[in-house]
C-alpha cells in the first residue's frame, strides 16, 4: 500500500495532464486569510497569521498561493480581515505577476460588510458568501476553498480530478492524524469508495479510522465545490438563523447527509520526494511554529525548500548576499546547521541550528542557538540567545541573555511550557505607541 502511494506521488505530474489543466483553468480558488491566529500570541499582534514570516524568506500564505500557481489554478481571491495591512502589502509586492490578459489574477478581498446585516465575516462560510459576487464574476465551474495558514505542498489538479471522477458535489481533502490530536479538527468517517458517511467538527471523542484505532481522518480545511452547488448551499445557510455560518460546523455536515460528499486523502495529491512522508503542518502555536522552522535547518528536513519542480514563490527585498566576517581566535563569524538569508551580517559571532531572516545583524562575541530571528533583528555584542523567536525589527541590547533562565525570562518575555521564548519590540520597550 505504501509503495503504491509513493508511485502515485512520483507520477502525478504526468498523469491526465491535459484533463487536469482544463479543470484548473475552470477553477476559482478562494483563500480564507482573515484569521488572527491567537495561539501565536504577540507574534500576531500586528499581522494576520497568514502574513507571519516562515522559512527564512517566506510568509505562511506563500505556500498555499504557490500550490495554486504551480497547480495551474490562477484565478485566486484572498479574503482578508484581521490586521491585514502587512498581508496586503506582501500580496501587492510579490503576487502581482499573473497576467490579467490571460484571465489570471490574485485578487485581495477585504471584509467590506457586504451582506445585508452589515457585519464582518461571521464564519468561514460567511466569508465566502459575502464574496459570491466576485466568484460569479469569474464564472468558474469549480470553487476551491483553501486556508491560508498551513505549510504544505499539494497539487490541487489531482484533487479536482478526483472530484470530477467521482461525480461529487463536494470533496473534502483529508489527512491522517493521531487519534489523541483529532479533537482540534473536523473528523470524518468514509466508506470503501471514500464517500463521507459522517462529519463532526472538533469532536470530544473522535472516531478512529477503520482498521486503525490510533488514527483519525481529519479535514484539512480544503474543499472543492461544484459552483452551482456552492451557491445553493451558501444561500440556504445564510437564511438559517440557527447556523454559525461555518463550513466545518454547518455546511459540510448538512451536505454529508444529503449529497455526494467524498474525501480525498492528502497522500494522493501531496507533492513530495520519493520515500518522504506527506508533509502538512499547522504552525498555529509558538511551539509548532518554532519546531517547523527548526526542521528546515536539519540536514535532511521533512520539507525540502530546494525542490525545483514545485517552487515556493514570494516577494523579498533586494539585498546583498549574507556575510560572515572576522576569523580571529577570539572572534569568528560563523554559522553551522543554519539558514541565513540575504542581507545578514554575522560579525564575529556564532550561529548554531538557527534561522536568520533577511537583514539580521549579529555582533561580535554573541551566540545564537536553536533560534529564529525574523527580518531586521539586531543582536548586540556579548549576547546569548537560546530557543528564541525574536520578532522583526527588534534590537537585542548588548550583554542580553535569553533562554538560559526561564524563570527570569518569564518576567519580561513570553515563555512556552516547552521552553521557547518569544521576544518582541514591545517586550523590549522599543515600540513607538501607535506605530508599527
Amino acid at each position: 500500500m505504501k509503495n503504491d502511494q509513493q508511485d502515485r506521488r512520483a507520477s502525478h505530474h504526468t498523469q491526465d495532464s491535459r484533463f487536469v489543466s482544463q479543470l484548473t483553468r475552470n477553477t476559482f480558488a478562494l483563500i480564507l486569510a482573515g484569521g488572527r491566529g491567537s495561539r501565536l500570541h504577540e507574534l500576531t499582534d500586528f499581522r494576520a497569521k497568514p502574513a507571519v514570516p516562515f522559512g527564512g524568506k517566506f510568509r505562511i500564505i506563500d505556500f498555499t498561493l504557490s500550490n495554486c500557481v504551480n497547480s495551474g489554478v490562477r484565478r485566486v481571491g484572498v479574503a482578508t480581515q484581521y490586521k491585514a495591512q502587512s498581508l496586503i502589502r506582501h500580496l501587492q509586492l510579490g503576487w502581482s505577476f499573473l497576467d490579467g490578459r490571460l484571465n489570471e489574477f490574485i485578487e485581495i478581498m477585504p471584509a467590506q460588510q457586504q451582506s445585508s446585516g452589515e457585519h464582518w465575516y461571521q464564519g468561514t462560510a460567511d466569508a465566502v458568501y459575502q464574496n459570491l459576487r466576485e466568484i460569479r464574476h469569474a464564472r468558474p465551474e469549480y470553487v476551491l476553498i483553501l486556508s491560508g495558514d498551513h505549510i504544505y505542498r499539494m497539487d490541487y489538479g489531482q484533487l479536482l480530478a478526483a472530484h470530477v471522477a467521482k461525480k461529487a458535489d463536494l470533496t473534502v481533502a483529508c489527512i491522517e492524524v493521531p487519534l489523541n490530536e483529532a479533537r482540534g479538527f473536523g473528523v470524518m468517517s468514509v466508506d470503501a469508495e471514500s464517500r463521507v458517511t459522517n462529519f463532526t467538527e472538533k469532536p470530544v471523542e473522535p472516531q478512529h479510522m477503520p482498521g486503525d484505532p490510533d488514527k483519525a481522518l481529519a479535514s484539512m480545511g480544503i474543499y472543492v465545490f461544484n459552483t452551482r452547488f456552492l451557491y445553493e448551499q451558501l444561500l440556504r445557510d445564510a437564511d438559517d438563523p440557527q447556523s454559525s455560518h461555518d463550513f466545518g460546523k454547518d455546511i459540510i455536515p448538512h451536505c454529508v447527509k444529503r449529497y455526494r460528499t467524498f474525501a480525498q486523502n492528502f497522500a494522493d495529491s501531496c507533492v513530495t520526494e520519493p520515500g518522504k512522508p506527506a508533509y502538512w503542518r499547522d504552525v498555529g502555536t509558538l511551539d509548532a511554529y518554532w519546531a517547523a522552522n527548526m526542521d528546515l535547518v536539519q540536514v535532511t528536513p521533512d520539507l525540502n525548500l530546494y525542490e525545483e519542480n514545485w517552487p515556493v514563490w514570494t516577494w523579498q527585498s533586494q539585498t546583498p548576499p549574507a556575510k560572515f566576517v572576522f576569523d580571529d581566535d577570539t572572534r569568528r563569524g560563523n554559522a553551522m546547521d543554519s539558514m541565513v538569508a540575504g542581507g545578514c551580517i554575522v560579525s564575529g559571532a556564532t550561529v548554531r541550528r538557527s534561522m536568520l531572516f533577511s537583514g539580521v545583524r549579529v555582533h561580535s562575541h554573541s551566540s545564537i542557538e536553536d533560534s529564529i530571528m525574523l527580518p531586521n533583528v539586531e543582536v548586540g555584542r556579548h549576547c546569548v540567545l537560546k530557543k528564541c523567536i525574536v520578532d522583526k525589527n527588534s534590537r537585542i541590547p548588548e550583554g542580553t541573555v535569553i533562554g538560559v533562565d526561564p524563570a527570569e525570562d518569564k518576567k519580561r518575555y513570553r515563555v512556552t511550557d516547552s521552553g521557547i521564548t518569544l521576544v518582541t519590540k514591545e517586550m523590549l520597550g522599543q515600540a513607538v505607541p501607535g506605530i508599527r
